[in-house]
């Protein structure tokens, strides 16, 4: 077990190892006026392990879970708030050039990071610059410079129109808006930078005890808002039983991943409340093989037959108590440019009589089911119905963070259970995991991929709704997944709670924006 303490690099150290002296940095007024220090202390029982890449913007993988923490930690030049998707941040404001080639940002005054150090265009462009998350060559390929046009602004240059660049640098499609220091990054290096972080969020950090627990403290400096909460806890626990107990308990005041019986139970106890978060959560079947000619999948027929096969809404009810919604899509609901596709029926004697069609009459063995440890009960779910039409599979759970690694270096075969809760528009979930050379992408196909690069320089928001559609119609043609439902995650908090956060931003699962949370009696 490793622990990184306080001490490893404490207050002194890291003020000192930025240039200030310690002891004389003085914090501004963070808005709050008179308002109280921060007290008392949140604990979340968090349903899968935390690691060091966590706390990195510049590594974050086209998901939503490293936000839980980036948010506490780190801020962003904008970032989605109460009410608006793209609001600004450490950004007060932010314009683009006519002819869509230049884009400026002008920053906050008074923004800093938790060394006391000014947030400066340095601090962004460096940031950018060292990114290194999903979408760092697509970012790459398209910027070609950020200058500084002075300590308190930056211009991005881009070789050809790019109409989703905000998309990309502007909300939690990506972590290359997420500012770090870039004079402490340089000097405790970047695993040094992973044992300590140094953001300029409402939090700052404490403790890191790998996959157990994550202590955080307020910043006093934080520019937004003085939080009310003086520390937060994130204590890992990946069995569901337990983080139940520790609820009623008192051990834990916010609690994550419920589902069936036990969100129920949840429901029925004194005190607890069970809050469902709907949010841009999309969970779906790839068929890994399906370019492999000498693969079942390679048929359309039974990736069909599958499809009909799973009755999506009896796990909703089973699973999340029927607050997720049927899908037929990737695309969340909410994206621009989303197409509602049909979403075909549950419909068992339609699957088998696809199977015999296809030429398995019998079913077939369909090997390896992979997934996250935390979809397991959801992959389970989806394992029975397939096994039912005589399609059998194995369920293959892997930590999150093997799991994306896994499926992110295409070393999954098979069935792949799928999720993306990233922020964006129906070209950035298409570009991540349909186009052929898509970050998850297994294959592809030449109608699809010719779609996508005649849309992504289209700046006629109509026309390139029309193309981007059209890529969504084929996608739902070709049968290229099995979409099961947009996720609500069934959260749930305890009596000591007055604003858990759950549900402030929309599109959101995690409590947020931290500096907002409360305990009764504050």
């Amino acid at each position: 077990m490793v622990t990184y303490p306080l001490g490893d690099l404490n207050r002194r150290e890291i003020l000192m190892m930025s240039g200030a002296l310690a002891g004389s940095v003085v914090f501004p007024s963070s808005g709050s006026g008179g308002a109280a220090q921060p007290e008392g202390k949140l604990t979340w029982a968090v349903h899968f392990t935390l690691a060091p890449t966590l706390f990195e913007p510049a590594e974050t993988p086209g998901l939503v879970t490293p936000f839980m923490i980036l948010c506490a930690l780190h801020d962003a030049m904008l970032k989605p708030m109460p009410g608006k998707g793209m609001a600004p941040s450490l950004a007060e404001s932010w314009s683009m050039s006519s002819d869509g080639l230049s884009y400026e940002l002008v920053l906050r005054k008074g923004a800093r990071f938790h060394n006391g150090e000014a947030v400066t265009a340095e601090d962004v462009k460096f940031s950018f610059e060292r990114y290194r998350g999903i979408s760092a060559k697509k970012l790459k390929e398209q910027v070609a410079a950020i200058e500084i046009a002075d300590p308190a602004r930056v211009r991005f240059q881009l070789k050809q129109p790019w109409p989703d660049f905000m998309t990309f640098y502007g909300t939690p499609a990506t972590g290359a808006g997420w500012i770090v220091p870039k004079r402490y990054v340089e000097m405790v290096g970047e695993e040094g930078f992973k044992k300590h972080p140094v953001g300029a969020g409402p939090y700052r950090f404490v403790s890191f005890n790998p996959g157990v627990e994550l202590v955080l403290e307020a910043f006093e400096g934080y520019w937004r808002k003085l939080p009310s909460v003086k520390q937060l806890h994130f204590k890992v626990n990946t069995d569901i039983s337990t983080r139940l107990a520790m609820l009623k308990r008192g051990e834990a005041d916010i609690a994550y991943g419920f589902t069936g019986p036990l969100a129920e139970e949840v429901r029925r106890s004194p005190g607890l409340t069970l809050q469902p978060t709907p949010f841009l959560g999309i969970h779906w079947l790839v068929f890994a093989d399906q370019w492999d000619p000498s693969s079942p999948w390679h048929d359309r027929r039974v990736r069909l037959a599958a499809t009909y096969a799973v009755d999506r809404q009896a796990i909703n009810q089973a699973e999340t108590l029927g607050f997720s919604k049927i899908t037929g899509s990737i695309i969340p609901t909410s994206f621009d440019f989303y197409w509602q596709p049909p979403i075909y029926p549950y419909d068992p004697n339609k699957a088998r009589q696809l199977l015999t069609e296809a030429g398995y009459p019998a079913g077939f063995d369909a090997g390896d089911f992979w997934c996250d440890a935390a979809t397991s009960d959801y992959g389970e779910a989806v394992i029975n119905y397939l096994q039912a039409v005589g399609i059998k599979a194995r369920l293959r759970p892997l930590e999150r963070a093997g799991f994306l690694k896994a499926y992110q270096e295409k070393k999954l075969k098979n069935i792949i259970y799928s999720l993306s809760g990233a922020f964006g528009n129906a070209a950035t979930r298409i570009e991540t995991f349909t186009a052929s050379n898509g970050a998850y992408a297994y294959g592809g196909y030449p109608d699809i991929d010719e779609l996508f690069k005649e849309q992504a320089t289209e700046l006629d928001p109509k026309k390139r709704e029309l193309t981007l559609h059209r890529i969504q119609q084929l996608i739902h043609e070709k049968v290229m997944y099995l979409p099961i439902w947009q996720l609500a995650i069934l959260q749930a908090y305890g009596p000591r709670v007055a604003q858990s956060g759950l549900g402030l931003i929309a599109d959101y699962p995690w409590s947020a924006p931290y500096e907002e949370l409360r305990l009764i009696g504050q």
